[in-house]
């Protein structure tokens, strides 16, 4: 009689275990389900002004997966996108970004998402020294920001940080130019000033490129070409700030060409 007191003791004890198991697993599993879209979504919003930008991210993936077409889709692509960027994950966050251009492109995150992208990589941008493939890739999607939405607020800034990084792909070439006359590599001075006169003639070193490539010329006895720079100089840059250099290297050019005139004539 004991051992069966024993054996439906433990059955009775097996059956509970088994129905809060039973319970557990269905509370567990069902939670996604017994949330809406919406619910989804304010969780997820509240870690992330709570700057709990991990578990907002857990909140936003699930409504980006489990509720594609609902309401909330796009705000939960947007900021499943600005959780990356805050922390800093800006190739991550540029896709998202994409992602949400792509995929949903009257969505009204749309212009933002586009600026972001731009943003990520102006963010990734190294010094004017380093590889530029994000400072390229930052000014097209500044740009494109631009060319899309030319009215919206932060066109403006855009077009900022484009001359900005526009200034930092010029000072790289006019560094190298400079290098290369240090160098006395003359030639290749004369062909990096040339890029950044003609690529970047809206920067502060075109005037400086230009000087530069007039001082290379005198360096290669190329006095004809080295004087007309100095004329294209005085011409474009009738106030501009290496006037007296300027004035210098001209009247050294003249000195020289007359020089070598009254030698040739003798």
């Amino acid at each position: 009689m004991i051992k069966s007191m024993k054996i439906k003791y433990l059955l009775f004890v097996t059956g509970i275990i088994s129905v809060f198991l039973f319970l557990d697993g269905c509370g567990s599993s069902n939670l996604t389900k017994i949330l809406s879209a919406e619910e989804r979504f304010a969780m997820g919003k509240a870690k992330f002004d709570d700057e709990d930008y991990l578990e907002a991210i857990t909140e936003f993936e699930i409504v980006k997966m489990q509720f594609q077409g609902s309401a909330v889709a796009d705000d939960a692509q947007y900021y499943l996108a600005e959780c990356r960027f805050k922390r800093e994950e800006y190739l991550l966050a540029a896709m998202e970004y994409q992602t949400l251009k792509s995929s949903m492109p009257s969505s009204s995150f749309a212009p933002s998402a586009q600026y972001k992208i731009g943003l990520c990589y102006y963010n990734l941008a190294p010094n004017s020294f380093l590889d530029q493939e994000y400072t390229n890739r930052a000014i097209d999607e500044f740009q494109a920001f631009i060319e899309y939405y030319p009215k919206d607020d932060l066109a403006p800034d855009a077009t900022m940080k484009i001359k900005e990084l526009t200034d930092r792909l010029s000072k790289k070439l006019y560094d190298i130019a400079d290098l290369y006359m240090i160098l006395e590599y003359y030639k290749s001075a004369t062909i990096y000033y040339t890029i950044v006169f003609e690529k970047y003639n809206d920067t502060q070193y075109a005037e400086l490129a230009l000087l530069g490539r007039a001082r290379s010329l005198v360096a290669r006895n190329k006095l004809t070409d080295a004087r007309r720079d100095i004329d294209k100089y005085f011409d474009k840059y009738t106030e501009g700030q290496l006037v007296n250099e300027a004035t210098a290297l001209q009247n050294e050019i003249n000195a020289k060409i007359a020089e070598n005139s009254s030698g040739s004539g003798k």
